[in-house]
C-alpha cells in the first residue's frame, strides 16, 4: 500500500507578495492530499483563539506534531507534523549549536500497512558547518529508533548538490532525485528534500507546481510516493 508524504516550507504562510495568507497554504495542503506533512518555517500561537497548527489539521482531518524551535511571546515558530497515520511515539531532536538560529527535527514512529515507518522532518542551519554538525546528528540516533521504512524529509538549506552534508545522507540512504524548489517563481535550488530508506521504496518524487503553490510560499513543497 502506497504511503503519501510531502515537505513544505510554508515561510511563515507569508506569500511572494508579502502577504500573510495562512488560506492559501491550506489549499496548497489540500491539493497535496498526502497522509504525512512536514512543515518548516511554520508560526503558530498556542494561547490564541485560534491556533495555526491544529486549525490547519482540525480542517485537513490531520493529527498534528509541534515542534518548535524559537518560543517567542507571540507565538512559537519552527518545525510541525501532519499525519493521517496514526503515531507510536514522538521525539524532538535539538539540532542548534551555539550562536546560531535554534534549529530541531521531529523524530516520529507511525503505523504504516507493513509495519512501523519512522519520520524524520527537520530544517537544516545557514552555514555549512551546522549544516555538516547536524546531519551528523541526524543519524546517529538511528539504531534505537529503526523501522522497517525510514524516510527523512525538510529543508536542507543545502545549496550545492555536492555538500558534504548530501554527500553524507545519500550514503546512508541511498541517492535521492534533487529536485529545484526555491525560489517557487522560478526554482533554481534543491533546498527541499525526501530520502527513504530502503531506497526502492521510493516509488516518486515530484514537485507541486500549482499556480497557488508558486505565490503562497517562497519554497515549492514536494510529494513523495513511498511504499511502507
Amino acid at each position: 500500500m502506497a504511503l503519501t508524504l510531502a515537505t513544505y516550507n510554508v515561510h511563515g504562510c507569508v506569500g511572494r507578495d508579502g502577504r500573510h495568507a495562512p488560506d492559501r497554504v491550506l489549499q496548497v495542503l489540500r491539493e497535496l492530499d498526502a497522509d504525512i506533512v512536514a512543515l518548516q518555517e511554520l508560526h503558530w500561537q498556542p494561547d490564541a483563539a485560534i491556533d495555526q497548527l491544529l486549525d490547519f489539521g482540525t480542517r485537513l482531518g490531520y493529527e498534528t506534531i509541534a515542534g518548535p524551535t524559537l518560543l517567542r511571546d507571540g507565538g512559537h515558530y519552527g518545525n510541525a507534523l501532519l499525519t493521517r497515520r496514526s503515531v507510536i511515539d514522538v521525539a524532538r531532536l535539538d539540532l542548534s549549536l551555539p550562536g546560531r538560529e535554534p534549529r530541531g527535527a521531529l523524530d516520529v514512529r507511525l503505523h504504516g500497512r507493513q509495519g512501523p515507518v519512522r519520520v524524520i522532518a527537520t530544517h537544516l542551519g545557514l552555514s555549512p558547518r551546522e549544516r555538516r554538525i547536524q546531519a551528523e546528528a541526524l543519524l546517529a540516533p538511528g539504531a534505537p529508533r529503526a523501522a522497517p521504512v525510514e524516510v527523512l524529509l525538510g529543508d536542507l538549506n543545502e545549496w550545492f548538490l555536492w555538500g558534504r552534508p548530501l554527500r553524507r545522507l545519500n550514503r546512508h540512504f541511498g541517492a535521492t532525485p534533487s529536485l529545484a524548489t526555491f525560489p517557487a517563481r522560478w526554482p533554481l535550488f534543491a533546498l527541499d528534500r525526501v530520502w527513504v530508506n530502503p531506497r526502492q521504496r521510493l516509488v516518486q518524487l515530484a514537485r507541486h507546481r500549482s499556480p497557488l503553490a508558486r505565490v503562497a510560499s517562497d519554497h515549492l513543497p514536494l510529494r513523495a510516493v513511498v511504499e511502507a
